[in-house]
């Protein structure tokens, strides 16, 4: 759980033409679901797929990219999400939602950390 939200579904079919859907509860009995399905992957390196909210706020779908690359043995991810407009895209740069994607990336770098993958 981080910012008050759990993930409470998390349904995923990695690979190309497969789908994927998750489904979040927060304060206040609030819902949030997103699915989407798998274009493009390249183990280790990428993966490329569509977003949806169950309850959209915006207008068609979003493409996600997930870049991956090493350097030194260290990963970097660059994730890239397109809208279908500019005004679309500033209209989500205004939303919260940064708060939750970086309380997640947080969440997964503790998770990294404790793990101490090698």
């Amino acid at each position: 759980m981080f910012g008050g939200w759990t993930l409470d579904e998390c349904e995923v079919e990695l690979r190309v033409g497969g789908a994927y859907r998750y489904l979040w509860h927060g304060p206040d009995n609030a819902a949030m679901g997103m699915r989407g399905v798998y274009r493009e992957i390249v183990p280790g390196e990428r993966i490329v797929n569509t977003q949806t909210f169950d309850d959209p706020w915006y207008e068609s779908e979003a493409v996600g990219t997930l870049v991956l690359t090493e350097q030194d043995g260290k990963t970097t991810a660059t994730n890239t999400v397109r809208y279908a407009s500019k005004d679309i895209r500033d209209a989500v740069l205004k939303s919260p939602m940064e708060h939750g994607v970086a309380a997640g990336y947080n969440a997964l770098d503790d998770l990294l950390a404790h793990l101490q993958i090698r």
